[in-house]
């Protein structure tokens, strides 16, 4: 009895310390589960200050964006010194050029000949109501060619002054421009023409051109320009050209205008004048007695033209009569007329041209007018034919044909022009 006493006397030692050591190890285990809690509670807390300042950086990043986004990008200047680069226009062009001439009984045989012309020059803006040009081309003395025939055993060729003048234009009129020195023509050509001027003229002298609107179909423009052709320190017959333009042009609406004016220009001193030591030879058609000019040379221009774009490529046509009103002479008339269609300004765009003249001998000074057109000079009539192709962009295709008679030999002058232009 007394040994099944002990038994459960120490049975109930047993659990009971067992108990009291889980009570131990169950209140630690409290205790680290609270610490536990607590640092998450921290780290939760600092992750979510940490979410926050994230969110706030994202909002302040994407608002320097779209502020960096809307702002222009900064333009790159120039320094102080170069800054006069940014007022002048350098441009400039070649031209290469296979060119067949057969004229019947002139003594001469056919002629087979590889031109070519190269031109370069700038506009400088001085200031508001100030510009000034030069234009370098290669040529010779010859007033009316800028060509440079392949030949001479390869010997170097010129390069001329072509152009060097001034241009004002005061903004208080506004449309108008003053010129001064040796500069382009200033006078309108319908169809760009070249009846009375050849295009490579480059007039000397002074000359103004003034745009005036009449609402918004009409214009009204001026021009005019008093030229010297020769100079002499021992004549006070010096010759010179003044003339004056007037014309009017209307645009019925965006697709159709006409245009039309009249020009008249005045020679001084060139009657009893000798040749205009241009070439070699001569009159270039005009009539001449014992080696001088036999007529003075008043000159009166009418023109017109007429455009649209109404028809499926753009198409002009365009006229000039001219007559010399003091001609003691017969012959002393002289007419155009012809049409352009499309304009070959973008790769793979054509143009196609032709025009009709007659021009009798003493109808325009005989020396400025075309030089391919019965190969230079008056007394002649005949077709032009004309077509154009843009290859690439500022690089031009042409062929150019002329069918002409001269009237005083009444021989067929014919003369192919193949060109290639570039430009830039």
């Amino acid at each position: 009895m007394k040994k099944l006493l002990c038994v459960i006397c120490l049975a109930w030692l047993s659990g009971t310390m067992v108990c009291n050591a889980q009570a131990d190890e169950i209140g630690e285990l409290k205790s680290q589960v609270m610490e536990q809690d607590k640092q998450l509670k921290v780290l939760q807390e600092k992750l979510e200050k940490y979410e926050l300042l994230h969110q706030q950086n994202n909002q302040i990043l994407a608002r320097h964006i779209s502020e960096l986004s809307s702002q222009k990008a900064p333009e790159a200047k120039l320094p102080d010194a170069l800054k006069w680069a940014e007022k002048v226009n350098i441009f400039g062009d070649f031209r290469y050029r296979h060119e067949t001439i057969e004229a019947e009984n002139d003594g001469k045989p056919d002629q087979h000949r590889n031109r070519f012309r190269a031109r370069i020059g700038l506009k400088a803006e001085i200031n508001d109501e100030w510009d000034m040009g030069f234009r370098f081309a290669s040529g010779s003395e010859d007033p009316v060619s800028t060509n440079q025939t392949l030949s001479n055993s390869f010997a170097s060729k010129g390069f001329w002054i072509d152009q060097a003048y001034l241009d004002y234009h005061p903004e208080l009129i506004k449309g108008l421009h003053i010129y001064g020195g040796k500069m382009s023509n200033p006078f309108h050509r319908v169809g760009d023409n070249q009846l009375i001027w050849d295009d490579d003229l480059t007039p000397e002298g002074i000359a103004a051109k003034h745009k005036i609107s009449l609402g918004e179909s009409d214009e009204i423009f001026i021009n005019g320009g008093g030229f010297w052709v020769t100079e002499s320190s021992s004549s006070n017959a010096d010759m010179s050209v003044w003339g004056l333009q007037s014309g009017l042009k209307h645009q019925f609406d965006e697709k159709n205008y006409l245009l039309g004016g009249i020009t008249y220009y005045n020679y001084g001193n060139i009657k009893n004048a000798g040749d205009l030591d241009v070439a070699a030879s001569s009159f270039f058609g005009n009539t001449s007695t014992d080696g001088v000019f036999a007529n003075d040379y008043d000159i009166v221009e009418l023109f017109c033209e007429a455009g649209t774009k109404a028809t499926p490529v753009p198409l002009a046509v365009f006229g000039n009569y001219v007559e010399n009103t003091v001609a003691d002479t017969s012959g002393d008339s002289g007419w155009l007329a012809g049409f352009k269609i499309n304009k070959a300004d973008k790769p793979g765009s054509w143009e196609l041209s032709y025009d009709y003249r007659e021009l009798q001998k003493d109808a325009v000074v005989g020396t400025f007018c075309d030089s391919d057109f019965i190969g230079g000079g008056t007394n002649g009539q005949g077709s032009r034919f004309g077509a154009k192709y843009q290859v690439a962009k500022n690089v031009q295709a042409g062929l150019t044909y002329f069918l002409n008679d001269r009237q005083d030999q009444d021989n067929n002058y014919r003369r192919l022009q193949a060109d290639m232009v570039l430009k830039f």
